[in-house]
């Protein structure tokens, strides 16, 4: 096990007598008593309110849809998300307390077995709303997308701190992009998961950033990136006989009104229900829009409900309990005690910060529809397990970092 680092500076007395008296024990015992570990309670106090606000909107989002579903029962997926919830919980606390650089050993065998996990998937995964993403193991159904970007997060930072001043060059930071890279191809093409490929790669293209010394090669990929995306997106909108499903959903990104009937109609009910909420909303449990109107308002489209019922005030509220999570996990990744921690606490940042962009975007259709989760509020048990592990690893990183009061 790698030894812990600290970012302080030894403490020295001075006796110039040579003897260690009373006072002088003393004074060392005062001066090294004041050094004390550290412990993120602001993030778990975070963790815990933001459960619990997704808890109460999934109550109120699928109410109606449950009584439709499970024979009257209106808490069934209430009762199904607080019950993962409260066990994935208690498992990120259990997780936290054990020391990263252990967990770190078992990072290449998580990699391989989510990668394998992703190719079964494709053969043997289960279906649902036309995308074969779950995986059934015993009476467990997850989807493998999941555990792959924990993989990522926790793969890369090992890798980076493994080949250390290596990565100035250029074929260091290829063979960290080549892991990212793989990953993110077998969540696209065995899963058909474009947004979890995208958070992977830019998880990795991030994370290269921050420990390569050059900027203006990013720069440069970033803006022939941005040119090809523009240019494809071009060549797309004007296929306009192409079955392909995604120029479809960019055509309705473009005009929902005049694609309704393929796909447009849920981006306009999710405006719909943004547009209704005016300043302070509907009130809590009143939204219209739940009532059959928006499909799948509990999963990728519960942030349009919470600013129906809640108002552009609710939705501010949500935003800035994210802001703040991203505040605690940047102030984790800053204090870390090694270049280890705080790749993996800045992989966990990137990861959030992008899934809430995301997934805020397409509800407000800012980019065509794409099937991203609102972290810790949208339904999806497979979800809110595996961002409870990643608090683990970002509370266990917090609990080795020390600091004089």
């Amino acid at each position: 096990m790698a030894s812990r680092a600290t970012n302080l500076r030894p403490v020295r007395t001075k006796n110039p007598a040579g003897r260690t008296g009373k006072k002088s024990r003393k004074k060392v015992q005062k001066v090294l008593s004041t050094e004390r570990d550290y412990f993120d309670y602001n993030l778990l106090a975070i963790v815990i309110l933001l459960t619990c606000f997704g808890l109460v909107m999934l109550y109120s989002t699928s109410a109606y849809e449950a009584m439709r579903e499970a024979k009257g029962d209106d808490m069934a997926y209430f009762r199904k998300q607080a019950l993962i919830s409260a066990g994935s919980l208690v498992l990120a606390l259990v997780g936290s307390q054990i020391d990263y650089h252990f967990i770190a050993r078992f990072a290449l065998p998580i990699y391989w077995i989510s990668t394998a996990l992703l190719i079964i998937t494709r053969f043997a995964g289960r279906e649902s709303h036309g995308a074969t993403r779950w995986l059934r193991i015993g009476p467990l159904s997850f989807q493998t997308a999941e555990l792959a970007k924990l993989a990522v997060i926790l793969l890369l930072p090992v890798l980076i701190v493994k080949i250390g001043h290596k990565l100035r060059g250029w074929r260091a930071p290829a063979l960290v992009f080549l892991f990212g890279f793989v990953s993110a191809f077998c969540t696209y093409v065995f899963t058909e998961n474009l947004s979890t490929a995208i958070i992977i790669l830019g998880i990795t293209v991030i994370l290269i950033f921050i420990t390569h010394p050059k900027t203006i090669p990013f720069i440069i990929g970033g803006g022939i990136g941005a040119v090809l995306v523009a240019a494809l997106v071009f060549v797309l909108v004007n296929t306009a006989n192409s079955g392909s499903f995604r120029v479809r959903r960019i055509q309705v990104w473009l005009d929902p009104e005049a694609h309704a009937s393929e796909g447009g109609y849920q981006v306009m009910q999710a405006l719909y229900a943004i547009g209704s909420g005016g300043f302070f909303g509907k009130g809590l449990g009143n939204s219209a829009q739940k009532l059959g109107a928006l499909p799948e308002a509990q999963n990728d489209m519960i942030f349009s409900i919470i600013c129906e019922e809640l108002g552009v005030f609710g939705a501010v509220l949500v935003i800035l309990m994210f802001v703040f999570m991203l505040y605690r996990l940047f102030f984790i990744a800053q204090n870390a005690p090694d270049l280890m921690g705080s790749l993996i606490a800045a992989g966990i940042f990137v990861h959030i910060s992008l899934q809430v962009v995301l997934n805020i975007a397409v509800v407000t259709n800012m980019i065509p529809t794409t099937g991203i989760t609102l972290p810790f509020v949208s339904y999806g048990g497979t979800s809110i397990l595996f961002l409870m592990a990643e608090m683990a690893l970002a509370l266990s990183v917090s609990r080795q970092i020390r600091f004089r009061s």
